[in-house]
């Protein structure tokens, strides 16, 4: 059984958490993080390590808003 692929979001979900897959050469590429952006058919997605992704939205195949990651355990 496939999975059904959906771009559920919307320029409303800017500063919320989101995930992303995308179609790039030789396959799918995906993006979590906070989307900061969606302006011209881009969208900026700052990941977590403070990368920031652009995504042209024609690229979208699924996307959708996610809960804020849990921290991470501290060492001890």
């Amino acid at each position: 059984m496939a999975a059904r692929l959906v771009v559920a979001i919307t320029t409303q979900d800017i500063g919320a958490r989101i995930t992303t897959r995308r179609r790039v050469p030789g396959g799918f590429r995906d993006a979590v993080g906070v989307l900061e952006s969606w302006a011209d058919g881009v969208l900026r997605v700052r990941k977590r390590d403070g990368t920031l992704v652009e995504i042209d939205e024609e690229s979208l195949v699924a996307a959708k808003v996610v809960p804020v990651a849990p921290p991470r355990p501290r060492a001890k």
